[in-house]
């Protein structure tokens, strides 16, 4: 399908989710990309009057830069394919499956990648089952020292690093906070990575790594947003071998979720140098200390050109 010149983008951005600001940090930052490569753009917070507008006026595409469940949960994306508006980044049904990380994480492992152990409890267990007995089993089971994350969400909001038994029932405490099931999962000694993919039509590709380095030891929400807090690294300090090995990981994990236009795969590079997947996110921040900003822009990619292109790609149905 060939696609004439872009017009109009919408950009979404804000949203009610606990990632509101990060959201309008990354909608501004996409906004202001397009702009300046000449699309005219309109920067809109999701209410009442946001479907109308779009079913009247119809942009030529709409990227929705809403982090957290209103952006991609596949709630509002399933609306957009509903009323026939072409939109940057995953389809309503890989964003729902890629948002509930279990699922991911079973789907990314029956594609042949390595994943932590872990298991997946709902907060209803511990009432039916007995707190007690369920620790026993966890730490019989679960080596420490553990990760204890949301089974939905992202920003690192309610993930706690566990390095010791007691530690453990305030994290699922925090983790309870932003959903009602919780994963807890064996924390991989290792470097940190995430590698985004870019697809503008032609198929996924992965950019290079982004080694992750936090000053604090734990890459919280802070320190993912907050400037100075964190040192990154592109291309990651890994051995070239190691790297393709990462990049394959994280093609494949694209792949096996039926993402498309944008992703980023966070993973932990261990001792041995096999890449561990953690989560894959459908619409990766794009803030000023965003990880795949720093890849494109490593990669000497222009951020307009291929916020564009991605737009380009979401009206030909790529």
């Amino acid at each position: 399908m060939t696609v004439g010149p872009l017009r109009h983008v919408v950009v979404l951005a804000g949203g009610i989710s606990h990632e509101r600001d990060v959201s309008l940090r990354s909608g501004r930052r996409v906004a202001d990309s397009l702009l300046e490569h000449g699309i005219e753009v309109e920067l809109r917070d999701p209410d009442a009057s946001l479907i109308g507008y779009l079913r009247n006026n119809r942009p030529d595409a709409v990227w929705p830069a809403l982090h957290g469940a209103s952006g991609e949960d596949g709630a509002l994306r399933g609306l957009l394919e509903f009323l026939g508006i072409p939109f940057v980044g995953s389809r309503s049904e890989a964003a729902r499956l890629a948002w509930d990380k279990p699922t991911a994480k079973t789907l990314v492992a029956r594609a042949g990648v390595s994943t932590p152990r872990s298991i997946t409890l709902p907060r209803d267990a511990f009432r039916e089952l007995g707190a007690d007995a369920v620790f026993d089993a966890i730490h019989d089971e679960l080596p420490l020292p553990l990760v204890v994350k949301p089974a939905q969400g992202g920003s690192a909001q309610g993930v706690t690093i566990v390095d010791d038994a007691a530690g453990l029932p305030r994290a699922m405490v925090d983790a309870y906070t932003y959903s009602d099931v919780a994963i807890i999962e064996q924390r991989i000694a290792g470097t940190e990575i995430a590698v985004g993919i870019i697809d503008t039509g032609e198929g996924p590709v992965a950019l290079p790594a982004v080694e992750i380095e936090p000053l604090s030891g734990v890459y919280s929400f802070e320190a993912r947003y907050n400037a100075g807090e964190t040192r990154f690294y592109t291309p990651a300090r890994i051995a070239d071998d190691v790297a393709a090995r990462a990049a394959s990981a994280a093609l494949q994990a694209h792949t096996a979720l039926g993402l498309r236009h944008i992703s980023r795969v966070d993973m932990i590079i261990d001792g041995a140098g096999t890449p561990w997947f953690l989560e894959a996110n459908v619409l990766p921040g794009l803030t000023e200390t965003s990880l795949v900003p720093l890849a494109l822009e490593a990669a000497g990619h222009d951020l307009g050109w291929i916020y564009s292109k991605l737009a380009e790609a979401a009206v030909a149905g790529d």
